[in-house]
């Protein structure tokens, strides 16, 4: 036997390693895309649920002032044809701003209600006529008087009075410079 040639090792060329670097480095932009992206929906669902938490405390304003309407303050007709700054009523319709929130609610607002966790509710009120004064029909937004669906058969059908028409405004403010603003109407007979 003849021994074999005596040959040099072939060079190694590194393209696998090339490859496998490219798909490396393409692998690592994809996670870090991926963390961003997932910070970043998980910053948005804190934000989402930060909203829905002062909507929520927002509702006590509601409650609050029906609760004027009903027995409260605010309960008569007679106290409602003026103007009381310290219940953060109004007897005429408030100018408002473009997205229609009233200019008296971005301001400073009497008696702000404390809500959980440094929430702090600020509300007014407004019955929407032109004057202050007794509830004119022609000066003020009534609620339409559909007729009631009755169970009992009668000739002519039952028709309610006419209800003036309230508007409550609410401006939450909430941790990290939240805001958010409700609004609602009511009516109440007069």
């Amino acid at each position: 036997m003849k021994p074999a040639p005596h040959q040099s090792p072939q060079r190694q060329r590194g393209v696998v390693l090339i490859f496998t670097l490219i798909v490396l480095l393409i692998l690592s932009i994809g996670a870090v895309a991926l963390v961003r992206s997932m910070n970043t929906s998980l910053f948005n669902a804190g934000n989402l649920a930060f909203r829905r938490d002062l909507v929520n405390q927002g509702e006590l304003a509601a409650s609050t002032v029906l609760a004027e309407f009903k027995t409260g303050a605010l309960s008569t007709s007679a106290s409602t044809q003026n103007d009381n700054p310290a219940l953060n009523y109004y007897a005429e319709t408030l100018s408002t701003n473009a997205q229609g929130i009233p200019t008296a609610l971005l301001g400073t607002v009497a008696n702000p209600i404390a809500g959980a966790n440094g929430v702090a509710i600020y509300y007014v009120i407004d019955r929407l006529c032109e004057v202050s004064g007794p509830a004119v029909a022609s000066q003020c937004v009534e609620s339409s008087a559909a007729p009631l669906a009755t169970k009992i058969q009668t000739t002519t059908p039952l028709t309610p009075a006419a209800a003036t028409v309230y508007r409550l405004s609410v401006r939450v403010n909430g941790p990290r410079n939240t805001q958010v603003f409700l609004q609602s109407t009511f009516s109440r007979e007069d």
